[in-house]
């Protein structure tokens, strides 16, 4: 392996095709309007193919794009290996790139420039020293591992992925400097972009670190910040419910919000345990259901078609809504995820 190189594709936005990469056995980019790049050959015919096939989009978009579809068609060969990010499961697949570039329309799939990969295996996030981790950030759409990542994603296949082998100090990559302040903008974007994706990760890391009554007591102070007094359930068999929030605490005024908090990260919930929840709902309740394990297709249709509002908070949507009204939390619940404000000139 020592020779061959390793690369990270994003299954699109939000990894909404990981499933698709996953069952068909490939990945692939979209720049669809690029058409077949078989026939490119050299970094400037694809640079010269994104400037027409994109005529408003900047000079240094045009200079990235080109250079990660120049990597996808060209850089990429057989016999690499291939990962690619699954969040809902909180892993990383593993596989072997298995054929050379191919321009792939499908009306169905909206990313046609396609790599063949046989998938091998997977490795958890959580296994990954906090430096790999940092590598495997970036938010850009294909990038090289590092060598030293790629070791150790490979080594925790071999030992079955579930290895912790510590953390190790981070290595900073140094920004090229670009005399065209048009081009350093753009830069400058995609760094506090590349920064805000990782930092969102890292939150993520350490609420799946918390344990069942830690996970509802954050909650609870996520509520309090957003103008509820809360009554948390005792610990002890579940009743459906663990914490109710309502303007007077009581449950008396409206809205009265009944709270499920689910903390097993990699599992989904189900259609079931949705209607489990719902069951002895009165008809003037609110619901809002948190899986830091997400939710399945079917466990979300069943909430669409919910007798009472229901509202399904996965673990980035706990994130994305501690981070809108963190600073309106209390002490003690702040202590349970400590997160420092940074300054980005503007």
């Amino acid at each position: 392996m020592k020779d061959k190189a390793t690369w990270l594709v994003r299954a699109g936005e939000g990894a909404y095709l990981v499933e698709d990469f996953r069952a068909g056995s490939f990945v692939s980019i979209g720049w669809a309007e690029l058409g077949d790049v078989s026939s490119l050959k050299t970094r400037e015919q694809f640079t010269q193919a994104v400037a027409r096939a994109y005529p408003d989009a900047r000079r240094a978009q045009v200079a990235m794009s080109a250079g990660q579809i120049f990597r996808f068609a060209r850089e990429m060969k057989v016999g690499d290996r291939m990962l690619t990010y699954d969040p809902s499961q909180r892993e990383y697949l593993i596989g072997t790139i298995t054929s050379d570039y191919v321009f792939r329309p499908n009306a169905e799939h909206p990313q046609p420039q396609v790599r063949s990969v046989k998938w091998e295996g997977s490795v958890k996030r959580d296994a990954l020293s906090v430096s790999t981790r940092n590598s495997l950030g970036a938010i850009t759409t294909l990038f090289l591992v590092p060598q030293e990542a790629a070791a150790e994603i490979d080594r925790l296949l071999a030992a079955g992925g579930s290895v912790n082998l510590g953390d190790t100090q981070s290595k900073e990559t140094p920004l090229a400097s670009s005399d065209e302040a048009q081009e350093d903008e753009t830069q400058v974007a995609q760094i506090y972009r590349d920064i805000q994706n990782r930092a969102f990760e890292f939150t993520k890391d350490k609420i799946s670190r918390l344990d069942w009554s830690e996970m509802q007591d954050l909650v609870a102070g996520l509520l309090r910040a957003m103008g509820y007094k809360t009554r948390v359930s005792p610990s002890g068999p579940d009743r459906g419910k663990d914490i109710v929030a309502s303007p007077d605490g009581f449950g008396f005024e409206s809205p009265r919000i009944v709270v499920e908090v689910k903390h097993r990260t990699g599992s989904a919930m189900g259609s079931q345990e949705v209607r489990s929840f719902l069951g002895g709902r009165h008809k003037d309740d609110k619901g809002l259901y948190v899986s830091t394990g997400g939710f399945s297709k079917d466990a979300r249709y069943e909430a669409e078609r919910a007798s009472i509002p229901l509202t399904l908070m996965d673990l980035d949507d706990l994130v994305r809504a501690i981070l809108e009204h963190y600073e309106r939390m209390d002490p003690d619940s702040q202590r349970l995820i400590p997160l420092r404000k940074i300054y980005w000139p503007g």
